[in-house]
């Protein structure tokens, strides 16, 4: 019978898989740079979550990526350092910049390529530790 910690931890990471292949679709196909940001934070949002479920934890109701992270890493120190950044930078993407007044935040194709492939090495991270 599969552990159904890791069962349901694996439903978060194919969401998670979900919106980073999007992000990197749209990426590919010149797509809206803040919409790239949205999805790349929901990623790591759902990888995250996945991580924190298959350790047996319930994951809070919540968007703040730093927070995560800093649950996770109780777990497995070595998440922290490399990813905080991309936490902190990727919460600004789903909480501060994504509604108005104002116009769309824009962002360089560069900063957008970073945090992809920042999230792609978070999200093998996971997905190695889930057995995937």
């Amino acid at each position: 019978m599969d552990d159904p910690f890791l069962s349901s931890a694996r439903e978060w990471l194919d969401r998670g898989d979900r919106d980073l292949e999007t992000a990197e679709l749209l990426y590919d196909e010149q797509g809206y740079s803040d919409v790239i940001a949205y999805h790349i934070q929901q990623a790591v949002e759902k990888y995250l979550k996945g991580y924190l479920v298959m350790k047996g934890q319930r994951p809070p109701r919540i968007h703040e990526l730093d927070t995560l992270l800093t649950l996770a890493s109780r777990a497995e120190p070595d998440l922290y350092e490399p990813y905080i950044d991309l936490c902190e930078k990727a919460t600004k993407y789903y909480i501060e910049e994504r509604y108005p007044p104002g116009p769309p935040a824009e962002y360089s194709r560069a900063e957008i390529r970073a945090d992809l492939d920042v999230a792609r090495r978070l999200a093998d991270t996971i997905k190695g530790k889930a057995g995937r």
